[in-house]
């Protein structure tokens, strides 16, 4: 399964200048290229394999950054060429994850109290405060462009009691992670994550047994559910609130790219960039969670199910884009090691992606550790043999206590 998305099979339209193609959908003879294996440089070559292959296979591992093209292209295809999405910003780790944990513990905290108390608020009728989402945005932001993997670790690692609030707060984390990854602007990062917090605030005006609801929802329930969207709007409307990508992706984060979602069946590149984003990040973290009607599944199936889904439900090519973002194993995946042992997925290795730092959580019978140990997927050797990732795992699938782990940041 890993390999699947390390060599990710691609169809010719969405070739860009940059990829590596690894393999063909046909044998190379006969085909005008000499090399079994190439990194496409022209427009011309582009072409050639378009006329030969209905698809091919690039090595996401000797990918050259086409970031700037590729999101260039995206901003052109939607939205009306928003110039918010045509500039590109190279962001970097500015400390290590080490460093970082505190801080992400603390803007993680403050985030889930104010959270909470912002829900609360709206469901009893307050008016949603803009000042006090603020509060909760900034800090949240500025820890994943400090560390693109701390706050997306812990926040994985909590255990969360409300789906909705949990839900709100990793959608708000990735969506900073994913503008990150495709280098926009702060400021657009800053309206993405309040975007990825307050898109499922509408459902407080809704039965709350309704959303627990563990049995299938009658036509007449579903539609009730559906008018989260308008009523989320209104919400945040109210309170003033005119930042044209919240407003976006508050109207279309359950729209589809082939005109299947809701509310206005909005087909392909009429769905604005921050929507058709925020449709990937909420998916995605959706099926991570446990809710009342279905169990989780693990991260990097999920990101599979995702990628199945481009170009149907999901734009093709920012699927790929959160594919790279996120990694083979995201971070936060609760993971079997070949050792037997438990370890959750504590950061990327960009340069060996089926290598990430790990923290490993129990012993090779499973038992839980007392004490967690730190594991570098790239270097780590037992009895001579190299340690790797086995396969993944639901979250709940062997359930880890982090509450000592956390405590000692």
């Amino acid at each position: 399964m890993a390999t699947e998305l390390e060599e990710v099979r691609v169809d010719t339209a969405s070739l860009a200048v940059g990829m590596f193609v690894s393999r063909l959908d046909r044998p190379w003879e006969g085909t005008p290229f000499p090399l079994q294996g190439f990194e496409i440089r022209t427009d011309r070559q582009m072409r050639t394999l378009r006329e030969l292959c209905k698809y091919v296979y690039i090595d996401r591992l000797r990918d050259v950054d086409t970031r700037r093209d590729s999101l260039l292209t995206l901003a052109r295809g939607g939205g009306g060429g928003d110039t918010r999405f045509m500039s590109v910003t190279t962001y970097a780790n500015t400390v290590s994850i080490e460093e970082e944990m505190p801080r992400a513990r603390d803007a993680l905290l403050a985030t889930s109290e104010l959270l909470d108390r912002i829900y609360a608020d709206v469901a009893s009728g307050h008016e949603l405060s803009v000042e006090q989402v603020e509060k909760v945005v900034r800090p949240l932001v500025a820890s994943v462009l400090r560390s693109a993997d701390a706050f997306l670790f812990l926040e994985g690692m909590r255990r969360h009691d409300d789906y909705i609030y949990a839900h709100a707060i990793a959608c708000g984390a990735l969506a900073a992670a994913f503008g990150r990854h495709l280098g926009l602007p702060e400021s657009t990062l800053l309206s993405l994550a309040t975007a990825g917090l307050l898109m499922d605030i509408g459902k407080t005006r809704l039965p709350p047994e309704l959303l627990r609801s563990a049995r299938p929802l009658s036509p007449a329930e579903t539609e009730l559910v559906r008018t989260h969207v308008a009523q989320g709007v209104d919400i945040v409307t109210a309170s003033g609130v005119d930042d044209p990508d919240v407003l976006d992706v508050m109207r279309t984060h359950h729209e589809r790219f082939d005109g299947s979602g809701y509310p206005d069946c909005l087909l392909d590149d009429t769905i604005p960039m921050a929507g058709r984003m925020l449709a990937i990040i909420d998916s995605y973290d959706a099926m991570c969670s446990d809710r009342p009607y279905q169990a989780p599944v693990s991260r990097h199936e999920a990101l599979q199910n995702i990628y199945r889904a481009r170009g149907s439900l999901y734009q093709a090519e920012l699927v790929e884009q959160f594919q790279v973002c996120l990694g083979v194993y995201p971070t936060g995946s609760h993971v079997e090691l070949s050792t037997g042992e438990i370890a959750i997925v504590l950061e990327q290795n960009q340069v060996r992606r089926l290598r990430p730092t790990v923290l490993v959580v129990s012993t090779p019978d499973k038992q839980p550790l007392r004490d967690f140990r730190v594991f570098n997927l790239l270097d780590q050797t037992v009895d001579g043999n190299t340690v790797e990732v086995r396969r993944t795992l639901a979250v709940d699938q062997y359930p880890v206590d982090a509450a000592g782990y956390l405590a000692s940041l």
